[in-house]
């Protein structure tokens, strides 16, 4: 079973910076996409950010030049560097990531996982 755990959510206020991180732990072989999507309410889920294997981003227009997203492949972990904050900024944030994990067969097989999510708030 696979787990991504995410933290550093928080309340901030506009013009300020936060730093998320979402570790992935459990049977897995190797993580390939991993990325950062945000739900605010009344809205539907929505991309952020995303990092391939090999640290190629890719960033929601909302969030180009202000946020940066980052992983440690060693670790499994993903981080969301969040600077210049605004109001409409404020949403649950979710991890994602799509791995290779085995089957209990012998075999693999791609799956893909969500944390639970972590709110940003931002405001005065």
């Amino acid at each position: 079973q696979v787990q991504l755990v995410e933290s550093g959510g928080g309340l901030v206020q506009p013009g300020g910076s936060l730093r998320l991180s979402c570790a992935a732990s459990g049977s897995i072989v190797s993580i390939n996409a991993m990325g950062w999507y945000r739900q605010a309410p009344g809205n539907q889920r929505e991309l952020v950010a995303t990092i391939t294997g090999g640290g190629r981003t890719n960033y929601a227009d909302a969030v180009k030049g202000r946020f940066t997203i980052s992983r440690d492949n060693a670790k499994n972990t993903v981080f969301l560097q969040m600077n210049s904050l605004k109001p409409e900024d404020t949403a649950v944030y979710y991890c994602n990531a799509g791995l290779l994990e085995p089957t209990g067969w012998g075999t693999l097989r791609q799956s893909d996982y969500w944390g639970q999510g972590t709110q940003v708030t931002v405001s005065s």
